[in-house]
């Protein structure tokens, strides 16, 4: 029983368990459902919350956001395929970091000794909401990579689902509008969304470089050296001088 709650245990059973997730996704391929369809009968409503609860699980497995993001808006439409595709990626990020913490953490952070990931840990410790939320806003790290080492860190569940909720909107919307309009690709909706798409990813770029030293951690005070008591004490004491002057007779 032991061996199984053992820190690295429990880190290879979560590796096996994204390792057949992925071989899942590859057998099954989830994006026959763009060719073939929902199956007849089965309402609008009820097919949306499918996908959602599927997006989240290929999510947790790994799959990129992207395609999920623009299966949503072939799929649904812009409207209803934005609300499938948040309720997916705030499901996938609720499940990866519920797994990240309870499986990989207690293995993971003793190895968190560079400096650079000290500084990030204390940064979601401080700040969970504010750094999730640009993580979210400007996607420069990967969906899955950022679920899981927010896991890893000691980041708190409802800053990093309310992040994850609100910052994810935006660049969520871009690629669900792009997929619901990728039939016409010359209309304004669809160079919209893929002209916002390019600039977030420079925009995420540039906020990234610029705002890299703040995860450094700051330097510690310099204090000026005062002599230890011990050394005051061992200062040589020079006796007073008696002076020679002679007395009468």
């Amino acid at each position: 029983m032991s061996l199984l709650l053992a820190p690295w245990t429990r880190l290879s059973l979560l590796a096996v368990l994204l390792a057949a997730a992925g071989v899942c996704v590859l057998l099954y391929e989830p994006q026959r459902i763009l060719s073939e369809g929902w199956p007849p009968g089965l309402p609008v409503g009820t097919a949306a919350l499918l996908f959602a609860a599927a997006y989240g699980l290929c999510t947790a497995a790994l799959v990129p956001r992207p395609l999920l993001n623009l299966a949503a808006g072939a799929l649904f439409g812009a409207p209803l395929g934005l609300a499938a595709a948040v309720a997916g990626s705030v499901l996938g990020a609720g499940i990866s970091f519920g797994l990240g913490r309870l499986m990989g953490r207690d293995a993971l952070r003793p190895l968190m000794r560079g400096r650079w990931l000290k500084a990030a840990d204390n940064q979601l410790a401080r700040h969970g909401f504010r750094s999730m939320l640009a993580v979210r806003i400007f996607p420069g790290l990967p969906f899955a990579v950022a679920n899981y080492g927010a896991a890893v860190s000691r980041c708190r569940w409802v800053p990093f689902l309310l992040a994850t909720a609100i910052g994810i909107v935006p660049n969520t919307a871009a690629y669900v509008v792009a997929g619901s309009s990728a039939a016409s690709p010359g209309s304004p909706a669809f160079l919209v969304s893929f002209g916002f798409i390019a600039v977030s990813a420079v925009a995420a770029a540039v906020v990234g470089w610029r705002k890299r030293h703040r995860l450094a951690p700051a330097p510690e005070p310099v204090h000026a050296l005062e002599p230890a008591p011990d050394m005051r004490r061992a200062t040589p004491q020079h006796p007073p001088v008696v002076s020679a002057a002679s007395h009468g007779p």
